[in-house]
């Protein structure tokens, strides 16, 4: 099967968005990175620096994690229906970029440390609309 470049580049990104979001839920969530708010070293910490709770931190961890296996099935499994599983994961990823941007804000972050939000959120909506 050959692919068009639009093609690769929006499998490229569903790979970039779906194993980062893994390996920071799944793999780094108990270690410190410079982008966690304030001073967290680690998901817990940083989920109680924003006011929010362990189960909080679960649900939001598990939608971040199902929204990225949807992306990452949508590779093998693309579909023109729409809803697509390709546009709820990057939906779904999309709007959880967009809350864990305001957070960073509400705890008053420079905006350096959203910045990773800041480029899965662009990413997302570029895959919306490929």
């Amino acid at each position: 099967m050959e692919y068009t470049a639009l093609e690769v580049f929006e499998i490229i990104l569903k790979l970039g968005i779906g194993l980062s979001i893994l390996n920071v839920w799944l793999i780094n969530r108990k270690k410190a990175t410079p982008w966690r708010a304030k001073d967290a070293s680690s998901m817990k910490e940083e989920f109680a620096v924003y006011g929010l709770s362990k189960n909080m931190m679960i649900i939001v961890g598990t939608l971040k994690c199902f929204f990225a296996v949807l992306l990452l099935i949508s590779i093998f499994y693309p579909s023109n229906a729409f809803p697509s599983i390709e546009w709820i994961g990057a939906a779904g990823i999309a709007l959880l970029m967009a809350g864990a941007i305001s957070m960073h804000f509400k705890v008053g972050d420079p905006p350096k440390k959203s910045l990773p939000a800041a480029i899965f959120l662009i990413l997302s909506i570029l895959i919306i609309f490929i």
